[in-house]
């Protein structure tokens, strides 16, 4: 299954909206196919082990490590193809959150006389796939949000200078984390601030990563309430598409936007502005998995207070940048120790000069 695994990762850049998984068949101790999902629409992940093991497929332990699919999608059910191909045992790491599937699968090759045994390694195949498993269950995207600070918890001077805080290798990491992602999300306040791009630059990427020649650059959202967003807007300009939430119905506005390359969606207002709830929903509906958030203080602290952020990633640099410069979250609200936030840290590792936090983060309830 630990193999399984590690196949399952190498569609972390390319399976998007479909989950990374992985497929080994095992006969007489030997490996004798595995197999990968590579992309939406193309052949899964136990298709490849089989056809990589012919007749040795007869027979053998199958471990994968998501529940083998039931339905007809863009593909035929994997469960019927292993029953066909005569495996006498399947081993699963976790169970399709997919309604679809959700454990009938597993049944259908109970039926079939084949072993099932379900949550070997279930906690890493999870891991590999939150923002899949988050939008069967809920609806809605993964959010993980990504954070430059100094050591004492600013992003920016006073001026708003901020380029650059950490170090290259830690923005060679936040390539990493982009070019996972279904989405890069922003506020038009970092959109006037700093103009960026919002791609992946494969240029960026760390040497040791092995990714495909040609990137799938992420989905560009923007939340921009009252459509303040210049049409010459580099984002606008790069390739992929800008989808712009805005809660201001103003048809000239949008229609310049449109005529720019942008996407305009109207959400009704929520205390002055877009409604973060609906328009996550709306990103489900358009089977975004993960979004990776890079916004400033306002938008980051208004997502953290409706808990609609799941997890962090901050990049903290050894400086001090003093108590003028700009904080992390813009969080006004937080007035009693009772009201904190609060964090589980998941990692802590060195990137180059700078250490990255990895955190999800608590519900109010917990």
């Amino acid at each position: 299954m630990a193999h399984a695994l590690r196949l399952a990762e190498q569609g972390l850049w390319t399976t998007d909206p479909n989950p990374r998984v992985g497929c080994v068949l095992v006969k007489d101790g030997q490996v004798v196919g595995t197999g990968w999902h590579q992309r939406a629409g193309e052949a899964h992940a136990e298709i490849h082990a089989l056809h990589a093991a012919g007749e040795r497929a007869r027979g053998a332990t199958c471990y994968v490590t998501l529940e083998p699919c039931c339905h007809q999608g863009r593909t035929p059910p994997c469960s019927r193809a292993l029953i066909a191909a005569g495996v006498a045992k399947v081993v699963v790491a976790m169970q399709d959150p997919n309604p679809k599937v959700a454990g009938q699968g597993l049944q259908q090759l109970r039926d079939a006389g084949i072993e099932v045994v379900s949550g070997l390694l279930q906690a890493q195949a999870e891991a590999l796939n939150p923002g899949f498993i988050q939008r069967m269950r809920s609806g809605r995207p993964y959010v993980r949000g990504k954070m430059a600070m100094s050591l004492d918890g600013r992003t920016a001077m006073e001026s708003g200078e901020s380029q650059w805080i950490t170090s290259a290798a830690a923005r060679s990491d936040v390539q990493v984390w982009r070019a996972r992602s279904s989405a890069i999300l922003t506020g038009i306040g970092t959109v006037l601030a700093d103009d960026p791009a919002l791609t992946v630059r494969a240029a960026e990427l760390p040497d040791y990563l092995v990714v495909p020649t040609e990137l799938r650059q992420p989905l560009r959202v923007v939340v921009d309430t009252h459509l303040s967003m210049p049409t010459s807007a580099k984002l606008l300009r790069q390739p992929g598409k800008t989808l712009v939430f805005t809660a201001t119905d103003d048809p000239d506005a949008r229609e310049d936007l449109q005529a720019a390359g942008a996407e305009v969606v109207y959400l009704p207002s929520r205390d002055g502005c877009v409604d973060f709830v609906h328009m996550l929903q709306e990103l489900g509906q358009r089977e975004i998995n993960e979004i990776h958030l890079e916004a400033g203080a306002n938008l980051a602290g208004a997502l953290l207070k409706a808990q609609l952020i799941d997890e962090l990633v901050i990049y903290m640099s050894p400086t001090l940048m003093g108590d003028k410069a700009r904080a992390l979250f813009h969080l006004p609200h937080l007035e009693q120790l009772k009201d904190r936030i609060q964090l589980d840290i998941q990692d802590l590792r060195a990137v180059g000069t700078d250490f990255r936090i990895t955190a999800k983060v608590k519900a109010l309830s917990e």
